[in-house]
């Protein structure tokens, strides 16, 4: 039977691209960028041979889409951020096998997903800015999951992250989760976009973000997905947060209570809010599998 080893809430802002380049903004993502090579410390320490993302980069207008192909390489320049990521090369070993069974979970439940195997689909840059420090020597086998969902329900996405468990359990390997995305995302106005690389938009997004991390901090998610929804609306969240939604479906969603660890401390980037955040498994998983190893 296989294992969860480790899920956490990630940034991916193209700015940790950035900040290796010689300039003005060399080492200005440090920290993001140490939180994801902490994640990757750990994954190997806990035996991980696959990682999944929930990508809030990979926008879809209908059904949920697993890329689980066998190889991914290539070289990708942002074509929403292209003076900040360019030709920036990766290759990754995928897990179709993996793949496919979450697709098959997630249909039983009746969610529309798709596991795909097409060498010319590629990966986003929610997947590829985290693989870049948490998997440069090809380490770990990556499966992205579409999370910029624009006609999905968070029904359905919790049955997304409840059917990504089911199979990592019957799955022979030990599997990590990420939900790549940020918190608040409203993007900085253009004319302001030099200057406010290291601000919020708002005050409002500010404070709610601080309120969030908080609750992740102190275990309260049955609040916080009582006013997810709202937050995701009013907060501009990445990709509707669907990301977010993902994640807490497969740790238990409202009934989820443990305290997040914070691995980089919330902050902001040209107007959003990120952070690095492990959240820990709940016994409920780890009795069960340890019951099934």
């Amino acid at each position: 039977m296989g294992k969860l080893a480790l899920a956490a809430k990630i940034t991916h802002v193209p700015s940790m691209y950035l900040s290796e380049l010689p300039g003005k903004n060399f080492g200005c993502r440090q920290a993001a960028i140490d939180g994801h090579k902490e994640i990757s410390r750990r994954c190997r320490e806990l035996g991980v041979d696959t990682i999944i993302v929930f990508d809030t980069h990979w926008l879809v207008n209908s059904a949920y889409h697993i890329n689980c192909a066998d190889h991914f390489k290539g070289i990708y320049t942002s074509n929403e951020l292209p003076h900040f990521i360019r030709d920036m090369e990766y290759e990754y070993d995928g897990n179709s096998v993996l793949g496919q069974m979450i697709g098959e979970e997630a249909r039983k439940l009746g969610v529309r997903a798709q596991a795909h195997e097409i060498p010319s689909l590629t990966l986003e840059y929610a997947t590829l800015v985290p693989m870049r420090y948490m998997n440069s020597d090809r380490h770990f086998k990556v499966i992205s999951i579409s999370a910029f969902c624009t006609s999905h329900s968070f029904e359905d996405s919790r049955k997304l992250g409840e059917a990504v468990l089911t199979a990592i359990e019957k799955y022979n390997g030990t599997v990590a989760v990420l939900a790549s995305g940020s918190l608040s995302h409203r993007f900085i106005d253009d004319q302001k976009a030099e200057d406010g690389m290291n601000s919020y938009t708002r005050e409002f997004d500010e404070q709610m973000d601080k309120r969030v991390v908080k609750l992740w901090r102190e275990g309260r998610f049955e609040e916080f997905c009582k006013m997810l929804p709202e937050y995701a609306d009013y907060c501009y969240g990445e990709g509707h947060m669907h990301d977010t939604v993902m994640l807490l479906g497969m740790l238990g969603w409202d009934k989820y209570a443990e305290k997040v660890e914070v691995l980089t401390d919330l902050f902001a980037s040209s107007g959003t809010g990120q952070i690095n955040a492990v959240f820990p498994l709940p016994s409920y998983i780890t009795d069960k599998q340890a019951v099934t190893a």
